[in-house]
């Protein structure tokens, strides 16, 4: 299998799969428990990782939330605790998420062994987000660490693939209401949402030229190594 190929049908275990432990209740329970207001965990904790910057520079990876969505949560997030700290309590989540949801004949260590290797080799040029996880302190337990790099690869693949939309000419929400409407609403964009059939054509163009990107940095393993790195994702993503 091709690098371009394994990106491809990998695509729905690092985007789908991972996103799991950011929808989870018991995600919004912890970050109440700490003192924070809904939303607002998941804007200091996934955006904590890019350490006590200004807002706009937060707006600006979290490409596909409008300003309004991101500005108040992160001024209010930064009043809880320090930005370090909410990006680890984000990253504990994940790890407690994997711990209780990945299943036990999924070879947690092998996987992750190969999840690693990419994710020290990958550039991280259009991923702040990704360049930001990869310096968190990594859990033991194969499982935790299996979906903490997971996830790291999760914010490389919406990095190269938010640069992607944006060469196409398309605009966030244009890519949102084609690829994923029904978020479009959560992300909190104004409605009238735009008509999605003129911009398919353009995202399908995005999703080809994320997966030929996309693919490079798994090209660090050999042909053997991929194969067994799709079988093992699209198992887990089954």
């Amino acid at each position: 299998m091709t690098p371009e190929q394994a990106a491809h049908e990998t695509r729905d275990a690092i985007v789908g799969y991972t996103s799991r432990f950011m929808t989870d209740p018991a995600m919004y329970e912890h970050g109440a428990a700490l003192g924070f207001d809904g939303m607002d965990f998941y804007v200091g904790g996934r955006g904590g990782v890019l350490g006590d910057v200004a807002t706009d520079i937060v707006v600006a990876a979290m490409v596909y939330f409008p300003d309004h969505a991101i500005r108040p949560r992160w001024t209010r997030a930064g009043l809880v605790m320090t930005r370090r700290r909410a990006a680890s309590e984000f990253a504990m989540c994940a790890h407690m998420w994997g711990e209780e949801h990945l299943p036990d004949d999924v070879d947690a260590a092998r996987l992750a062994d190969l999840l690693g290797r990419v994710v020290v080799e990958s550039e991280s040029a259009c991923a702040p987000l990704f360049a930001g996880w990869r310096l968190l302190d990594e859990p033991r337990s194969p499982k935790a660490l299996l979906l903490h790099r997971l996830n790291a690869l999760r914010e490389l693949r919406g990095g190269i693939h938010a640069a992607a939309v944006l060469t196409v000419g398309l605009r966030p929400l244009e890519a949102l209401v084609v690829q994923a409407p029904a978020m479009a609403t959560l992300f909190e964009w104004p409605e009238p949402f735009p008509d999605p059939a003129p911009f398919a054509e353009r995202w399908k163009l995005a999703e080809a030229r994320t997966d030929r990107v996309f693919g490079r940095r798994l090209a660090v393993l050999d042909d053997v190594e991929r194969d067994e790195l799709v079988e093992a994702l699209l198992k887990l993503a089954s």
